[in-house]
């Protein structure tokens, strides 16, 4: 059973990669939204330790052409959730991950303030694995009973930076993955 550890923030046995790549969150700031994102390093590809680079700042600019647009960059995110369903965690829950960027949900801006950000190992329109969908709604579950997030406060990037960005895009199947997790916080 996946559970966090709420005074240091973390995720059990998730690999931990601590990224420079945070803040505090405002003070008595509740977390209650969770926005699902996807990246893959160099785009379209899977596998390697890109993204784990490019969240701690150590992406070498050199292995590939779009990491020269990337590079200069500085992003986090709480997880990444790869293609086999290995968890990797570079922000503690406690802290304020950099993953949403200019955004706002339901008249709130600046997202990153009250969110956790989960970012899966994927494309838009590549489908995501079964495993990882499972990974995800443990997740969501463990997070759902430490933190006061509703159901529908689960998002995708595209829903709070709707003229930005577009993932998890179509390829996330919604319906899948809450049905997932309604049976874990329901059991």
């Amino acid at each position: 059973m996946i559970t966090i550890d709420r005074a240091m923030g973390l995720l059990t046995g998730a690999d931990y990669h601590p990224s420079p790549n945070f803040d505090e969150r405002p003070p008595h700031q509740d977390i209650s939204l969770l926005v699902i994102h996807n990246i893959s390093l160099p785009p379209g590809e899977f596998a390697g330790d890109f993204v784990q680079a490019f969240f701690t700042n150590k992406l070498d600019t050199n292995q590939h052409p779009y990491f020269k647009e990337i590079g200069h960059l500085k992003v986090s995110s709480h997880l990444f959730i790869r293609r086999n369903g290995d968890v990797w965690q570079f922000v503690p829950f406690t802290k304020r991950a950099w993953h949403a960027g200019k955004s706002s949900f339901q008249g709130q801006s600046d997202c990153n303030n009250y969110s956790i950000g989960i970012e899966l190992e994927g494309t838009d329109f590549i489908p995501y694995t079964e495993v990882q969908y499972e990974k995800l709604a443990q997740v969501t579950a463990a997070i759902l009973a430490q933190y006061p997030i509703k159901l529908e406060n689960i998002v995708g990037h595209c829903d709070i930076a709707p003229i930005r960005k577009t993932d998890p895009g179509p390829s996330f199947d919604w319906q899948h993955y809450k049905k997932l997790v309604y049976k874990l916080v329901s059991d």
